[in-house]
């Protein structure tokens, strides 16, 4: 039997991709590129940053693949080569917000507000095809849960450093001799990093997950939750509307700036804008951060053709809307794997 016969095809990939074979690279890297995508995100923040940050990773590994000797597995490097390459991006561009970290919460309804648009935003994840459950046992976090609004805004307060030890350790489950390696300092360093990031994550992140949440209630009741809300704006129901509502909830709208907190300030701005100044709504259930989201279209009247507008991720506590972030522009819907154009 040939020894070529006998090499498993991760093996025989990583020796054509080391002598320049850019399809064997590609089928080597192809099975972890979701989750290198995740990572991406969750120390980014944004999808498209995400993209950027994966595709100059892959570059970068492409033309050192020469430098892996394989004394770590190759994900563990991938993921060494990602998160360096988002320490860079990090380092040039800060951190992502939500309207929430610009300034207190508006009153009344703001009319014809304009986008903010110098403020770096913080962005929905399409969250199809991530998997369940922890990456590995030695992690803390659900993959779903961290891609959760709440964790991801929460990291976005974290240095560059801190945010690689948290989600590399809790997260991904590496040890923090492994982080030590990835980041080129010391276990001691990496240690110190962890311990100041889960301080504020604790200080920031509510005592029960969004998976938590969803779980108890089950998909047929969230989904019938996320439903109700849609149709509720959609008939302009504003009854309807306020019922769904927690007494504390909050909604924002990237890349406004304005956001609104408490029942009867979300409830004069929903009166004010979307129930009775916009002339049609559509909508579609999705899903995105790890959590149920509506994907609304306007229209010029009821039987026009409706564009994409925003995609609002809800936030349950219990069986009632305790957040919503509703982040506007087609570009988003797409992402989610939705029509931008409703007939």
């Amino acid at each position: 039997m040939s020894e070529e016969f006998c090499t498993p095809p991760a093996d025989a990939d990583l020796a054509a991709a080391r002598d320049g074979d850019d399809a064997a690279f590609t089928r080597l890297v192809a099975p972890l590129r979701r989750e290198l995508h995740a990572h991406c995100y969750r120390m980014l923040g944004s999808t498209h940053d995400a993209d950027d940050a994966l595709q100059e990773a892959l570059v970068r590994a492409w033309r050192g693949l020469s430098g892996f000797e394989g004394r770590s597995s190759l994900r563990g490097w991938l993921y060494t080569v990602a998160t360096r390459t988002c320490l860079d991006a990090v380092a040039r561009r800060g951190r992502r917000a939500l309207p929430v970290d610009l300034g207190p919460a508006a009153d009344r309804a703001v009319l014809d507000a304009a986008p903010l648009t110098e403020v770096a935003w913080l962005g929905p994840y399409p969250d199809a095809g991530l998997p369940l459950g922890p990456a590995g046992p030695a992690a803390r976090y659900e993959q779903r849960e961290a891609v959760e609004l709440a964790f991801v805004a929460a990291v976005q307060h974290l240095s560059g450093n801190q945010r690689a030890a948290l989600l590399l350790f809790d997260v991904l489950g590496f040890s923090a001799d492994e982080i030590a390696a990835m980041m080129d300092t010391s276990t001691t360093s990496v240690n110190s990093a962890l311990a100041r990031a889960r301080r504020t994550l604790t200080a920031k992140l509510p005592q029960v997950s969004q998976q938590r949440t969803l779980r108890t209630l089950g998909d047929l009741r969230v989904r019938g939750i996320a439903s109700s809300f849609a149709t509720a704006l959609e008939r302009g129901d504003a009854d309807a509307l306020v019922a769904l509502l927690t007494e504390d909830v909050t909604w924002s709208m990237p890349p406004l700036a304005q956001w609104y907190a408490g029942r009867a300030a979300v409830m004069d701005f929903a009166v004010a804008v979307p129930l009775t100044r916009c002339p049609s709504w559509r909508h579609r259930l999705t899903t995105a951060n790890g959590q149920p989201a509506v994907a609304f279209y306007l229209g010029e009247a009821p039987d026009a053709p409706h564009r994409a507008w925003s995609l609002t991720v809800l936030t349950l506590r219990r069986d009632a809307v305790a957040g919503l972030v509703s982040f506007l522009g087609a570009e988003h819907a797409v992402r989610a794997g939705l029509p931008e154009l409703l007939p």
